[in-house]
């Protein structure tokens, strides 16, 4: 085939990357350009342009939340969590970083032949009691068999419908400059807790998983009254990877105090065993706000009322660009860039 004829009808540039990759799934550079390049360019409309967690659609009488995600982490069960609570802890999670309640969820199921059953029943059962514990209800779903060794025991597929009842637009082109960047917890400790189970690794303290439901801390900020611009949970990528996105949306630069960021001393001891940087290690619990320098007191005590480690980590500048900085302790400046491959395959 003519690679110019080739190169018109997709724009992902295949002599580059052939193939898909782990990395192109890995929430870092190459995830991006393939979501931009391919699906963006592809599927492109107002909604999807909005590059948020969830879709708003407006309906008539009233504004609504959809969006869906996938699971395919491995190990099935780690410290702290499972792939059928973590998937609706996820999709809660999306749903709630466009500042709506979540009220249902559908889920499917892709077996892979020789899964034991009773494996299977505890995964069912975590889903079922995450779905009672976010009061949310599942109300339909879908299971396919694969055949044995195509799909690494069990993937899950969830999609949520929530509804808001504020007349905020929480969105990432709604962040402005002198914004002040909040994080509602600790960083890092999804993506260690997996790793150090998969590398055998033992500390003094166990890691867990920050897996958990993120929605009624959110539904507490709304019912305070606080200005919320941006909301962005910090999964595939971590903190940089987020930071990274918003700064590219609004052509913003991004400043972060590192001593300013909670990360917990097992997981920093855990990255610099593996050489990875806890920044941008997957959270599957956390998120970052962006508010007004006015509201963000008041947000940042609502936040550590939950979860004494919630810091303000730095703000968003006037510069124009789409870099984001951070300063470290002894107050030097350098970019926190995207990562560009794939660290942590295979934990969400």
């Amino acid at each position: 085939m003519n690679d110019l004829n080739f190169n018109l009808t997709c724009p992902v540039p295949l002599n580059q990357y052939p193939h898909v990759l782990l990395a192109h799934g890995g929430g870092g550079k190459l995830m991006h350009q393939l979501i931009g390049n391919m699906f963006l360019a592809a599927f492109q409309n107002p909604l999807l342009d909005t590059q948020h967690d969830a879709a708003v659609v407006e309906l008539p009488g009233r504004k609504i939340a959809f969006t869906t995600d996938s699971y395919v982490v491995r190990p099935l069960f780690f410290p702290g969590g499972d792939i059928g609570s973590m998937a609706v802890h996820g999709t809660v999670n999306d749903l709630a970083m466009a500042g709506a309640r979540p009220l249902y969820l559908s889920s499917a199921f892709i077996l892979e032949e020789g899964l034991p059953m009773d494996t299977l029943w505890r995964v069912v059962c975590s889903m079922r009691d995450a779905a009672r514990r976010c009061g949310v209800q599942i109300i339909t779903g879908d299971t396919k068999v694969v055949d044995r060794g195509k799909g690494d025991g069990i993937f899950i597929n969830t999609a949520g419908v929530g509804v808001l009842s504020h007349a905020q637009t929480i969105a990432p082109r709604q962040v402005r400059p002198g914004d002040v960047i909040l994080v509602s917890g600790d960083v890092g400790r999804h993506g260690m807790a997996i790793m150090a189970v998969r590398a055998g690794l033992e500390f003094e303290s166990r890691i867990e998983s920050d897996s958990a439901p993120v929605h009624e801390a959110v539904l507490e900020l709304l019912a305070a009254g606080v200005e919320i611009h941006c909301l962005r949970d910090l999964t595939r990528g971590g903190l940089t990877s987020a930071l990274n996105e918003i700064a590219g949306l609004v052509k913003l630069t991004v400043q972060v105090d590192e001593p300013a960021i909670p990360v917990r001393e097992d997981v920093h001891a855990a990255c610099e065993i593996l050489g990875l940087d806890p920044l941008s290690v997957a959270c599957e619990g956390r998120f970052a706000a962006f508010v007004p320098a006015a509201d963000a007191p008041r947000a940042l005590a609502l936040l550590r009322a939950r979860a004494a480690t919630a810091a303000a980590i730095g703000r968003v500048t006037t510069e124009p660009s789409t870099d984001v900085y951070i300063k470290s302790v002894l107050g030097a400046r350098r970019i926190l860039d995207m990562p560009g491959g794939e660290q942590l395959p295979r934990i969400c």
